[in-house]
């Protein structure tokens, strides 16, 4: 996966936020298989934030790495913010970290679990809980790459405004 310049910058803000914090990350991936723990590494001194990630590719490693609940998965599917929010929950707990990001859905080329190709969702659980939901169109790797993209943007942002609002909160 290229990275773009953009790109690694976001993720070089990520790690500045998180160090600054004493924050840590983890990821629990399905769809993206390992690519957005690679593009988080990209940076030197991501190993101060980031302290690894669980790719579970199929539902009974969901279930059994992560703990995502049978019965969520059985009311909702694997392609849901419900499980998108138990993966990273798990991630979480089994890495002790602080932030975790997950990333649920199908890459395509065809319709799997009752979803699109291209409809992903992507959850940020740490101090906050926020989950963004794509519909992205193109190959395989156009939607894995656009996912890890999104996902990194999307992580930037939500640290930028608890930066931004945290001066505020002290002063109260």
């Amino acid at each position: 996966m290229a990275l773009t310049n953009e790109i690694i910058a976001l993720i070089s803000d990520i790690h500045g936020s998180l160090r600054a914090r004493g924050e840590t990350l983890a990821t629990a991936e399905s769809l993206t298989a390992g690519g957005l723990s690679h593009a988080l590494t990209i940076v030197p001194g991501a190993s101060d934030v980031f302290l690894g990630s669980i790719t579970a590719y199929r539902p009974e490693v969901k279930i059994s790495q992560l703990n995502v609940s049978k019965s969520v998965i059985a009311a909702n599917s694997v392609v849901s913010e419900e499980v998108a929010i138990e993966m990273a929950r798990g991630a979480i707990k089994s890495f002790r970290s602080t932030w975790a990001i997950a990333t649920t859905g199908v890459a395509g080329p065809g319709p799997s679990d009752g979803s699109d190709a291209g409809r992903v969702f992507v959850a940020f659980v740490g101090p906050t809980v926020q989950v963004i939901e794509l519909s992205l169109s193109g190959d395989r790797e156009v939607v894995r790459n656009a996912t890890v993209a999104s996902a990194i943007a999307s992580f930037a942002r939500i640290l930028r405004q608890r930066d931004i609002s945290a001066p505020a909160q002290q002063k109260g």
